[in-house]
Order: structure tokens, then sequence, then C-alpha cells
């Protein structure tokens, strides 16, 4: 009985975050059905899986704020109204917060052990009070939760929060350590693995210590302890390949694989940068349905005539602020057909000729030029991940953190070759792909040293460019940190600018949630998206970022 009870509760809270990843609104509603008492296995089952959405949304957000993902309104207040932030709230306030203190409870009434549970619930807390941060610049914390005595919670500066984030995370640490096992209940990340929940704790350390820039401290985990440093440690969902009841496949394929075709769209300057950089990884990120885009060269080099009912900017000539800058602004070469930032147009009849998502991470099909079309069950059916916490991340933030270029071009190639293996290993998915298009080693190779070189012999923003271009590239699936480097350094300066000649101010973060907004009397909504993170010490928009 209790299996068939926590099957249910998986269809329930499945069903309620399969949605597109590359909408603004990701509809990752709060889950009536949340229990606030009963089986800690099944409460942790739900922090588990809120953990997972909050980290989506974060990925997501950032991700199409940085161009790795397409961001489809042409003003960026207008663009990240709504419920932008509600979800990551409700998960969690009314998720993480409630089910981890009734875990709690249970635990200190009860002859059995959920030390594990108290603490990856604790893990799943911690990362999600820096998110929010991140997102909003404030959180609740020290009055969250606490009806009975603070109805109307205030909001904690995000320094405070921060630092709870961290003493929460040294709770979590030792809990680990003391663990006696997970009791029956389902780790969807490690198997139970305590080890490798340790470093994990110490990899959101690393995250919230560069991102606030306490270099001692980044660099005493370095030395002294253990952090995600390999890619078997990686955190990251498996997603399935069920496609009802509940569905299990990663997002954006249960978008594009439909049997009308592609519903997403993919960034143009992403692709044209890895096009024009000849990057090994976009075969397995993009999966190309055409051998052409109108108003751009196809394959053979040969000009695809424009079409105003497939895509109806290849008959615009580009406003004036993409031709000084000389961006790609509607059609990318090679057949690699998506949109640029802030594109608003409609959507046309281009189901079956729009690049869709790849094999990585969306368990997609591998591009192996046979410019097929896309539909359920091809590929890798959906059995994509969700990109959590990465080695190769971990290595460009030791690059980030580098006081030398020496040291940088080092840790920045070690990330590149760790993201690049990860990648291939994702065109096993896909059986029926042709792998003789996959990259040779040799080629790999090649292009690693390249870059490297090139970075070597840059100076300035062009050597900064370099380094963000290729950290982005490798956070692709997990934009939430490019978002963060962004407004921490401004680069990259190469970012094509959005659709829209006058967007508004870049974004610094975002809007509260409405929904608290509209019950708590003691929290009054922001009028614009300038207000900074604490860490943000740069100047104030519309001035920085300077490619907005």
């Amino acid at each position: 009985m209790k299996k068939i009870i926590k099957y249910m509760l998986m269809v329930v809270i499945t069903g309620s975050f399969l949605n597109s990843c590359d909408t603004t609104d990701l509809d990752l509603r709060d889950n009536p059905n949340i229990l606030t008492s009963g089986d800690p296995n099944l409460l942790l089952n739900n922090i588990q899986l809120g953990y997972r959405n909050n980290v989506a949304t974060f990925n997501n957000l950032g991700g199409q704020l940085t161009r790795i993902q397409l961001m489809g309104g042409r003003d960026y207040f207008n663009n990240f109204q709504g419920p932008t932030t509600n979800n990551v709230w409700g998960q969690t306030y009314t998720n993480i917060f409630t089910n981890l203190q009734e875990i709690e409870r249970i635990n200190e009434n009860s002859d059995i052990d959920y030390s594990f549970h108290v603490a990856l619930g604790k893990i799943a807390q911690a990362h999600s009070l820096i998110i929010l941060v991140d997102l909003m610049g404030e959180a609740a914390y020290s009055e969250a939760v606490n009806p009975a005595e603070f109805p109307a919670p205030l909001l904690d500066d995000g320094a405070s929060v921060y630092a709870a984030a961290l003493s929460i995370l040294d709770e979590a640490k030792s809990l680990m350590n003391s663990s006696s096992g997970t009791q029956g209940a389902t780790d969807f990340y490690y198997n139970g693995d305590t080890s490798k929940w340790i470093k994990v704790i110490n990899t959101i350390k690393l995250k919230a210590y560069k991102q606030t820039g306490d270099t001692a401290a980044f660099n005493a985990i370095i030395a002294n302890e253990t952090y995600i440093s390999s890619t078997e440690d990686d955190l990251q969902f498996d997603y399935g390949t069920n496609e009802l009841q509940p569905d299990t496949r990663h997002p954006d394929y249960a978008n594009d694989y439909t049997p009308s075709g592609a519903n997403l769209y993919r960034s143009n300057w992403l692709m044209n940068n890895m096009l024009q950089k000849d990057d090994p990884r976009l075969r397995y990120y993009f999966y190309r349905q055409s051998d052409g885009t109108p108003g751009a060269l196809d394959i053979n080099g040969d000009p695809v005539d424009p079409n105003e009912e497939e895509l109806a900017c290849s008959l615009v000539i580009p406003p004036q602020h993409y031709i000084d800058g000389g961006y790609v602004y509607c059609s990318v070469d090679n057949g690699y057909w998506g949109r640029s930032h802030g594109n608003d147009e409609g959507t046309p009849p281009d189901g079956f000729q729009r690049t869709a998502s790849g094999v990585y991470p969306a368990g997609g099909r591998f591009d192996d030029n046979s410019f097929d079309v896309v539909g359920l069950g091809l590929g890798g059916g959906g059995a994509g991940i969700e990109p959590m916490l990465l080695a190769s991340w971990v290595d460009f933030w030791q690059a980030e953190m580098a006081t030398n270029d020496t040291d940088k071009a080092t840790f920045m190639e070690a990330g590149m070759k760790k993201s690049i293996a990860k990648v291939q290993t994702f065109a096993a998915l896909d059986a029926s792909a042709d792998k003789s298009f996959e990259p040779t080693e040799t080629e790999v190779a090649d292009y690693i040293a390249g870059i490297v070189a090139d970075f070597n012999a840059a100076t300035g923003d062009d050597k900064e460019n370099i380094f963000a271009e290729q950290y982005w590239i490798a956070l692709y699936g997990g934009g939430g940190e490019s978002y963060n480097y962004y407004r921490k350094t401004g680069f990259p300066t190469t970012l094509a600018p959005n659709w829209e000649p006058d967007p508004g101010p870049f974004p610094r973060t975002f809007l509260y949630p409405q929904n608290e907004v509209i019950t708590n009397p003691n929290l009054t909504q922001k009028t614009s998206l300038t207000n900074q993170v604490f860490w943000d010490t740069n100047p104030a928009s519309p001035a920085f970022p300077p490619a907005n």
C-alpha cells in the first residue's frame, strides 16, 4: 500500500512540473496535495522534487536573460511579471520549509533516526534560500513558516539570508555525517550516498563564496574539503521516457517532440556563437529539422530564399542596433532555425522546420545531418537531465576566483574538457543516430587548444569575453549561474542586443511573488526590476551591463 501511495504522489508532483522550460511562466504550481503529516519518506519526495523545481526555474530565467535560452518579450519589465517568482517562493515555503518542519517533528518523536531526511531537506532549504536572494534580492527566513507568531512575515536582507543558508548547510553536514541511513527513503540523486551529499554541501558553499567574493573561504574549501570535482559526482535530476501518467520526460523534450512538431525556439545568439567556433557540442545541444533557414546560407553555402509565412523577419532589414554590432538578427546559417533575444513575433507553421532540443540535456535527437522531423519517442525519448551543480561549472568558478591568467586558463581548459566529455556521452541515448558525425578526439582536442590559445593571446575585454562565452556554453540547460555571472562582471559584452532598441533597464532582480504581495500586508511590490542583490555592486541599470 505504501508503494501505491508513493507512486500516486509522484504522479501528482511530477505532472505539476513538466511544462515548458522556455516560457516565462513555468507554471510550477504549488501542489495542493503536499502532505503536512505522515510518512517522512513521502515528505522527503516532495522536498526533493521541489528542490529540482527551484533550480529549474532559476536555470530557465537566467538562461533567458543571458541568451542561452530564448526570451520572447521585447520589454523586460512587461516580460517578467505575473507568476515569475511565485513558483520558487511556493516550492520553498509551502513545500520545502513545511515538509522539513514536519520531518523534524517526526524525527524528534520517533525511535527511528531520520537524520538523512532532515539533512537532505536542509540542503534543499539552504540552496533554495540562496536562489531566492539571487532572484529577488531578499527572502523570508527569520519569520518564515510561523503563521501563529508571524502571519505576515517580513523579508530579511540578502546578506543575512546567505549567512543563514551557510549555517543551515553546516547543520546538514553534521547530520549527514551522523546519519544511520535512508530508512527506506528514495534518494532521487545519489541513492543514499552521504559522501556525495557532503560534496553537494561544500559545492553550494563554493557558489556562495564565489558570488560574494570571499576568496579565503572559497580557497579553504578547495584545499581542505571534498566538493563536486568529478563528473561522476554531478548533482542532476534524471528524467525518464514515460509519456503519460506520469510524464517523466525532460520538459523541453515533451514540448518539442510532439506529433505537431517542435514548440520551442532555440537562441540564435548561442547557436551562431557555437557554429562560428565549430563547437563540438553543437550537434548534441540542437537538432536541425531543416538544412537551411530562410534568409541565410544552407549547409552547402547556398542562399535560402526568405519566406514571410515561415520566418517573417527573413524579409526585414535588420534594425540599426543590430547592423552596427554585426549581429545575426533573424537567420543563422546551416539550418539553425531559432529566434533572437526578445523576438515576440507570432507563431508561424514552422513546427517541422525550427531547430529542436537535442540529445543534451533534453534526451532528444543527436544531429547527424539527417534533417528529419521530431516526434514522440524519437532520439533518447526524453531521458535527459536537469543540471543542478556540475563539476565543469566548479572548474569555471575556480577560474573566476583565480588571481592570474595562467591559472584562469588552466581551470577554463579543465571545465571545457569536463563539459564536452559529459555532453558526448549523451549520444548513446539516440540509438538510431549516425555516430560518424560525432567529433573525433583530435577535433575536440584541437578545439580546446584553440580556445585556450586565443584566451592566452587576448587582452582586456577580449580575454574576458572568451572566458565568459565558454562558461555559458558549458552552462547550457542550467543557465541560472550565467545570470549571476553577468550581473557580477558584465561579461560577455558580445551578446546580441534585444530585438527592441529600448527594452528598458536590464533586470537586476525580479518582482516579489504576486501571491505573497496580495496576502502579506507587510510586503509592497517593487515598481521596477532595477533593485540590486547585495553582491551586485556594479553601476545601476541601464548603464550596466554594457551589452544591454
